[in-house]
C-alpha cells in the first residue's frame, strides 16, 4: 500500500520539477521572459503551498486512500491540460491545478505512516518516501530530455497524465486507511477514539506554539532554494555558462535528484537509531550553506565540482526533511497531518515565490542575446541569483539553530 501511495508521489514529483528540462521548449511555445516562466514553474506550487494545511486536516480526518486518490486522479487532470495549453495564462493555470491535485499526496502518506508503522520507524518510511520521490526527478532529467526531442514536450506530459489516472484508480482499490479496518468502509474520521476532534482545537494545539512555524520557514528557505535551481535554473545555467546542450546539462541535475534519492532514507534510517533529530537538521543546514556559497564565490566551478554540490545540495535535503519528524514528535499523533501540512504549507511558499525572486534577478542581467527565441542570462546574473540561494541558507540556518537550542527530550 506504500508502495502504491508513494508511486503517486514520484509522479508528483515528476511534474513538479519538469520545467527544468523543458525550460527552453516552454519559453518558445509561450513566448516568455525568465520572469515568466519563474512564474509559470512557481504556479505549481501557489495552490500546492496554499493547500498543505487543509490538506493536513484532511488527511487526519478522511485518511490517505480517499486524499490521496482524489489528489492524483485531479493532478492527472491538470498534466493533460498543461500539455493541451496554447498560452501562458492557459499553461498557468493547468500548471496550477497539478499542483493542486499533488498538494494532498506526500501528507496523505504521511498520515499512512502515522498509521502503519511505530513511532521509531516514522523517520525511516519519511525518508524512504522522499527518496523514492526523487526518482520522478531523475526521470524528470535526461529520460525526458530524450522523451521531449523525440515525441515532444505535450506528449510527454499527456502521457504522464494517464499514468497519474491510471495510479488514481489502483489506490482506491488498494490502499486502506488503517490495520483494523480493512474494509474501510466504516467511519471516515481516524480520530483515535473512534470521534472526531474539535478543527479548532486542533488548529490551537498545532499553531499555538512557535516550533512548527520556525521549522516551516526553515523548510520555505530550504525548499525553495533546491527546488528553483534542480527544478529551474539548474539546466539553463549549464547551457549558458557552460555551453552544454540541454541532455547533457541535465545529468547535473540528475545528479541532485540521486542526492536526494540516496540522502532522504539514509538520514531517516540514522535518525531511527540514534535520536538526534535536530542535530542532524542543523549539520545539513550548514552544509546547504557551504554549497551554494561556494557556487557564488566561484561562479563556474569545474562542472565535476557542480555534479558534486548539486548531489550535496539534495542529499542533505534528506537531513533537513526531519524537520516533519521533529514537529511530529512535539505534538499528539491525531494532528500530525495538521503539523506535517502546516510546515509544508510554509515550505512550499518558499517553493512559489524563489523561481520568480530568482527570475527577476536574472533578467535585471540579461544580456539582450536570444538563441533559438530563447533569453541567454549573465554570469553576473546567475552570480546574484546563487548569491539569494546563499542568503536563504544563512537564514535557514538560524532557524536549524534555534530548533537545535529548544529540542526536547523526544527530538
Amino acid at each position: 500500500m506504500w508502495g502504491v501511495l508513494t508511486f503517486g508521489y514520484v509522479l508528483m514529483s515528476f511534474t513538479r520539477v519538469s520545467t527544468a528540462v523543458l525550460a527552453e521548449s516552454l519559453a518558445r511555445a509561450f513566448d516568455i521572459t525568465a520572469t515568466e516562466l519563474g512564474l509559470l514553474h512557481s504556479s505549481f506550487f501557489y495552490l500546492y503551498a496554499a493547500m498543505q494545511l487543509p490538506a493536513g486536516l484532511l488527511a487526519d480526518r478522511y485518511g490517505p486512500r480517499h486524499v490521496a486518490g482524489t489528489g492524483t486522479f485531479v493532478m492527472g487532470l491538470g498534466a493533460v491540460a498543461f500539455a493541451m495549453s496554447d498560452s501562458f495564462l492557459m499553461g498557468f493555470l493547468a500548471r496550477a491545478l497539478v499542483g493542486l491535485g499533488g498538494s494532498v499526496i506526500f501528507l496523505a502518506i504521511l498520515r499512512f505512516a502515522v498509521t502503519w508503522f511505530r513511532a521509531d520507524e516514522y523517520a525511516t518510511v519519511t525518508g524512504m518516501t522522499i527518496g523514492v520521490s526523487a526518482l520522478g526527478g531523475i526521470v524528470a532529467t535526461t529520460p525526458l530530455a530524450i522523451a521531449a526531442s523525440v515525441a515532444g514536450w505535450r506528449a510527454s506530459m499527456l502521457a504522464v497524465g494517464s499514468f497519474c489516472v491510471v495510479s488514481a484508480l489502483v489506490i482506491f482499490l488498494l490502499v486502506r486507511d488503517r490495520p483494523a479496518d480493512p474494509s474501510d468502509d466504516e467511519s471516515p474520521e481516524l480520530a483515535a477514539d473512534g470521534a472526531p476532534t474539535s478543527l479548532r482545537a486542533d488548529l490551537r494545539s498545532v499553531l499555538g506554539g512557535p516550533d512548527v512555524w520556525v521549522l516551516g520557514v526553515l523548510d520555505f528557505l530550504v525548499l525553495g532554494v533546491n527546488f528553483t535551481v534542480i527544478g529551474l535554473w539548474g539546466v539553463p545555467y549549464l547551457v549558458h555558462l557552460y555551453n552544454l546542450s540541454v541532455a547533457r546539462a541535465s545529468l547535473y541535475v540528475l545528479a541532485g535528484n540521486v542526492g536526494l534519492l540516496v540522502g532522504s532514507p539514509l538520514f531517516g534510517w540514522v535518525a531511527d537509531r540514534i535520536a538526534a533529530h535536530t542535530a542532524l537538521v542543523l549539520f545539513s543546514t550548514l552544509v546547504f550553506c557551504v554549497v551554494y556559497g561556494t557556487i557564488t564565490a566561484l561562479g563556474t566551478p569545474p562542472l565535476v565540482f557542480v555534479g558534486v554540490l548539486f548531489f550535496a545540495a539534495m542529499f542533505v535535503n534528506g537531513g533537513i526533511s526531519l524537520a516533519f519528524t521533529v514537529g511530529r514528535r512535539r505534538h499528539p499523533d491525531e494532528v500530525s497531518g495538521t503539523v506535517s501540512g502546516t510546515i509544508n504549507s510554509v515550505g512550499y511558499l518558499g517553493a512559489a515565490i524563489v523561481p520568480a525572486v530568482m527570475g527577476v534577478a536574472l533578467d535585471a542581467f540579461w544580456t539582450g542575446k536570444t538563441v533559438g527565441g530563447t533569453p541567454v542570462y549573465s554570469f553576473t546574473g546567475y552570480r546574484v541569483a546563487f548569491g539569494i540561494a546563499t542568503a536563504a541558507g544563512l537564514a535557514a540556518l538560524v532557524c536549524a539553530l534555534w530548533i537545535h537550542r529548544t529540542r526536547r527530550t523526544l527530538d
